[in-house]
């Protein structure tokens, strides 16, 4: 008798048993490596979808100089040409009229001193020596201690920027190719799929860019806006550097989700104090002011031909991106909701709003609060 023979028939374990147990194992193995290498490549796969959205933004530009005889490759360096120097452009006039402000606080640090000890010898009746806290911090070694710490952090800020640098030219250079080999990349995709997909492929592709280039285009018309009336009060009220500061409450409240608008504001009004602390509440007024005439007047108008999404919408769109990609989620959930909110609408079938049936409800409300 073989050893075969002695096992009972019912014992044996079934064969799909044993498939069961290779295919979870076999899923165990594949998700466990799948989601090393996803974090492994996290990095890059962040730089290729901020490429992917900056080649949606400037494409439709590219699209139009095609459109006008211009090659693509030209048209695609042309506008990277622009993009490049309205930044720079920006940053020079922003970091410029930062810098000059600053030192004219470095400056005026002693005469805040003196006032600060003139306010308290005139409410306590006391004064504070400062020369002498200032000798005490030096002697003590304090000047040191922070000398060393900001001299490791240069070293790390460096790095930093290096780092920076080249994650930048990684992207331009992605961002180039998608955009100047765009509609030969399309085809090569298409060409691995049926052609009914090749449709869907196609019209998402397109609605991507569409949605991506009227966020831009929206988000522009109301940064000029933004700036021009900025600069115009600003310039009234007298507060420093009016241009730049203008410039940067435009762009950064509109590029910016959610808290765009506080954090363009905080800088004009930091200069204002400064300056003038006067001049600081009519500055915060403005800012209040047409943040309310933007939100309720320019905004809809916009944004109703190029992307309209429901501000609950938008706004659960940016936490949620900002939770699953911090800054560069925030900055891209708009596009991509305004995205799949349209293809959805696309393939779904709408149905005429029944005002009668919204009228009875009203009624039964009534009623049965009435009862109540």
């Amino acid at each position: 008798m073989t050893a075969t023979d002695q096992v009972p028939e019912g014992s044996k374990v079934p064969i799909w048993v044993i498939k069961a147990i290779a295919l979870f194992w076999f899923g165990w193995v594949a998700v466990y490596m799948g989601t090393g290498m996803i974090r492994a490549l996290r990095s890059f796969l962040l730089v290729l979808l901020i490429s992917v959205f900056i080649s949606f933004a400037i494409e439709p530009a590219v699209n139009r100089l095609e459109a006008l005889g211009i090659r693509r490759g030209l048209g695609t360096g042309i506008v990277f040409i622009a993009v490049l120097a309205t930044i720079a452009g920006f940053s020079a006039a922003v970091g410029t009229a930062l810098a000059t402000q600053i030192t004219a606080f470095v400056d005026q640090v002693p005469s805040y001193l003196d006032d600060i000890d003139a306010w308290i010898f005139q409410h306590f009746n006391t004064h504070i020596d400062f020369d002498q806290i200032r000798n005490e911090f030096v002697a003590g070694g304090g000047v040191q201690g922070y000398a060393g710490t900001f001299a490791n952090n240069i070293v790390g800020l460096g790095t930093f920027i290096i780092g920076i640098l080249f994650q930048a030219f990684t992207v331009m250079l992605f961002v180039f190719y998608l955009v100047a080999e765009g509609p030969k990349l399309r085809r090569t995709i298409c060409s691995f799929l049926e052609p009914e997909r090749q449709e869907i492929v196609l019209s998402v592709w397109d609605l991507a860019i569409e949605k991506t280039g009227g966020y831009i285009y929206s988000r522009s018309i109301l940064a000029l806006l933004s700036a021009i009336a900025h600069w115009i009060v600003f310039s009234i009220i007298g507060v420093p550097f009016p241009l730049p500061l203008a410039l940067w409450v435009g762009v950064v409240s509109q590029f910016i989700p959610v808290i765009g608008t506080y954090f363009a504001g905080a800088l004009p009004l930091l200069i204002a104090v400064i300056d003038q602390p006067s001049k600081a509440i009519w500055t915060l007024v403005m800012i209040v002011i047409y943040q309310q005439v933007e939100n309720y007047l320019l905004s809809p108008k916009i944004t109703a031909r190029t992307m309209e999404i429901h501000v609950a919408v938008a706004f659960a769109a940016v936490l949620i991106g900002s939770a699953l990609l911090g800054v560069v989620g925030a900055l891209l959930a708009l596009p991509f909701t305004a995205t799949a909110q349209g293809f959805i609408s696309g393939y779904r079938s709408h149905h005429d709003i029944q005002e009668g049936t919204l009228d009875k409800s009203a009624e039964r409300r009534g009623r049965r609060r009435h009862r109540d």
